[in-house]
């Protein structure tokens, strides 16, 4: 029976939303393998391996470099293979270098010539600086097969995305997919740190890589394009493909064609969401990867505590309630104002951009109230859980701008685009905080009344607060106006 004839009476079918839910999973595991590292280095690793801030600088900055690199390629990726193989492709490899993490500590007894923990943890002298670089290179390959599989993440799911829904819709299944990143962090601290006290940290890098095979299984059964799915009805086709009337020719054939990555490149559109990425990544990342050292460095939490997982998820479990309503924001725009879809995104990308700027009240204020001891804490983490909500409402609207302006030919490669131009920020960043820690440390530097590592910490979250205000600054003199490509 074909879906013409399916209508009748019939409801109409929500198959869209379960989609959604797919990519809403793939992205926490996204996340949560990600985060490992970030919750054991401090307390676990470091010091088996004898590493220093500018060690986890190197690695947190090769990993966005490399991440960046294969976003690149990752959107061209997809498109050749499609959204269904693409995005097995990419959580199978990630999954694989997840794992892969475990046996750095292998290579490195077997390179220096010890054979336990022990041993490694008490190297001294020419010893600990073999094992400290010799284990940093062990995780610098894991870290590239991480980065490979996980490029492909958000090309695929914007994709996937693009194919199910209507413009109006985007933003606010991407934030909902979007906010598994929240979700992935937030139950980080109450997984991650537990297993690797239990089992050690290598298996807390195995269990937490397992959860992608697993994601596999279900995407292979459940995941076909709308016209060719048999959860999909007549009626739900009708309201996926409820744009194409405003859409070229070549946009309502079967066969989309695909666009050169050259032809991308010549649009202001794409420069757009390059400098909306490059911008703001690197402040997502930079919280993700430096927070629960920041708490250990600026209060003496360790995340294995349960004042630090309580922190971490309370962060995180902000940021998820906060930025699934951002994705809203624009739908309301939209339908009180009638707006089109980039007006009413840019709209909103504006508001949430200023939202970052409490983050500048976070070190001072966790040192007024120093009195309350380590509880001073939960002031700076509650204002930069609010940073992060805005960060990731802003990231919802700005992948959604592409759906708006670029036909599917060319979703994937321009998302591609954009997350290696925010790999290269987050590069910068985190390698610069890194040694900037590094520095202060050695040299208990001044900044603004703070001292040693605390000024570094402080320089940072001033780059992260006006980092969305001048992205958003520059992508609307890029593009001012509401301007569909329709001539690729």
């Amino acid at each position: 029976m074909s879906k013409l004839q399916e209508v009748g009476n019939a409801k109409m079918t929500n198959f869209r939303w379960t989609v959604v839910a797919m990519l809403f999973f793939a992205t926490t595991i996204n996340y949560l393998d990600r985060q490992v590292l970030s919750l054991t280095w401090d307390e676990f690793i470091k010091p088996e391996f004898h590493w220093n801030e500018s060690h986890y600088g190197t690695i947190t900055s090769f990993f966005s470099i490399f991440y960046a690199i294969s976003m690149l390629f990752a959107g061209r990726f997809v498109e050749w293979m499609g959204t269904k193989k693409g995005f097995l492709w990419a959580i199978g490899v990630w999954s694989v270098g997840a794992c892969l993490h475990a046996v750095c500590g292998i290579v490195t007894e077997a390179y220096v010539g010890l054979s336990s923990k022990a041993e490694l943890i008490a190297a001294t002298g020419d010893v600990a600086v073999v094992i400290a670089t010799v284990s940093m290179w062990s995780f610098l390959v894991a870290r590239g097969v991480l980065a490979l599989g996980e490029a492909g993440n958000f090309p695929a799911a914007i994709k996937a995305t693009a194919e199910f829904f209507p413009k109006k819709d985007r933003a606010y299944a991407t934030s909902i997919f979007n906010a598994g990143a929240s979700i992935g962090a937030l139950f980080a601290p109450l997984t991650i740190p537990p297993l690797a006290k239990i089992f050690g940290w290598e298996m807390a890098f195995i269990i937490i890589g397992a959860l992608g095979f697993l994601w596999m299984g279900f995407w292979v059964f459940l995941y076909d394009k709308p016209a060719e799915s048999k959860r999909v009805n007549q009626l739900e086709l009708d309201y996926i493909e409820q744009d194409k009337h405003e859409l070229g020719e070549a946009e309502k054939k079967p066969g989309v064609a695909k666009v050169s990555l050259k032809k991308c490149f010549s649009y202001r559109q794409t420069w757009a969401f390059v400098a909306g990425k490059f911008m703001t990544d690197g402040v997502w990342w930079f919280f993700l990867f430096w927070t629960p050292s920041y708490l250990n460095t600026q209060f003496g939490i360790r995340t294995s505590e349960g004042l630090g997982m309580a922190l971490i998820f309370t962060l995180y479990l902000i940021v998820t309630v906060l930025s699934i309503y951002g994705g809203k924001l624009p739908t309301i725009f939209i339908n009180k104002s009638g707006q089109n879809p980039y007006a009413a995104r840019m709209k909103a990308m504006l508001i949430f951009a200023f939202f970052p700027l409490v983050v500048l009240l976070a070190q001072p204020l966790g040192v007024e109230f120093a009195y309350l001891g380590k509880n001073a804490a939960w002031i700076p983490v509650l204002l930069i859980s609010i940073g992060c909500a805005a960060h990731q409402a802003w990231s919802a609207n700005l992948f959604s701008t592409i759906g708006d302006m670029l036909p599917q030919g060319a979703i994937a490669t321009v998302t591609g685009i954009g997350g290696m131009a925010g790999g290269v920020g987050s590069m910068i960043l985190q390698k610069g905080a890194g040694n900037l820690f590094h520095f202060a440390g050695e040299t208990n530097m001044t900044f603004m009344g703070f001292e040693g590592k605390p000024a570094g910490y402080f320089i940072i979250f001033c780059i992260c607060a006006f980092a969305y205000l001048i992205g958003w600054t520059i992508m609307k003199s890029l593009v001012p106006k509401y301007k569909p490509i329709t001539d690729m």
